[in-house]
């Protein structure tokens, strides 16, 4: 199965982003570039830079798993990030964000999802680093399939069940299905951010 990968990245005053091109070939197979994201949010007056990294991990409750394999819907997806990185600004003073998230196939050790903050304190770029990834699992509709040596299942976050079960929406048009995985994360704050580039792609 090919990668591809979702990206957004805001920086201050509606400056443009110095973002990779939109075409989705130019995202096959590459694994996401942490250094080039962090250097995205760098910035002389930005004293703090908060990032979350997140990894395929090689078994799941006594399974081995092989990989992960993420599906999206593009368009709905872009538009909940853009709204959650600019609910983010309106809450922490913050100069920049980078937001990628893989589709496809993700390797165990691979990174799926990055986010990187930059604000002027830290207590900003932390708190809205948080919100960011906590936000995109209740409500990006992002799904995962974790592949082991002995079966393959999809599953849905516990926090994207959560706000569904708090909207009172039973059913959707966007679920994807089955497991549950129980993070122990809840979103905490406030929200913000500004976005510029988006790149998308299907997978096979």
């Amino acid at each position: 199965m090919s990668r591809s990968h979702l990206l957004l990245i805001l920086r201050s005053n509606n400056q443009p982003s110095p973002s990779p091109s939109p075409d989705c070939n130019h995202y096959e197979n590459k694994k996401i570039d942490l250094a080039k994201y962090i250097n995205y949010v760098s910035a002389p007056e930005a004293g703090a830079i908060a990032t979350f990294s997140g990894t395929t991990r090689d078994t799941f409750e006594g399974k081995t798993v092989v990989e992960l394999r993420y599906e999206a819907y593009v368009p709905m997806a872009i538009r909940n990030l853009k709204s959650i990185c600019h609910s983010a600004r309106s809450s922490w003073d913050l100069h920049s964000i980078a937001v990628v998230h893989c589709l496809g196939t993700v390797p165990v050790g691979e990174t799926s999802v990055f986010i990187a903050v930059s604000a002027t304190h830290r207590a900003d770029a932390l708190d809205a680093c948080k919100f960011l990834i906590d936000e995109l699992k209740a409500s990006v509709p992002i799904w995962k399939k974790e592949v082991y040596s002995n079966g393959e299942v999809w599953k849905e976050n516990t926090e994207f069940l959560e706000r569904k079960s708090e909207l009172g929406k039973n059913d959707g048009c966007c679920r994807r299905k089955v497991e549950t995985e129980a993070p122990d994360r809840k979103s905490c704050c406030k929200a913000k951010v500004k976005v510029e580039e988006a790149a998308h792609t299907s997978t096979s």
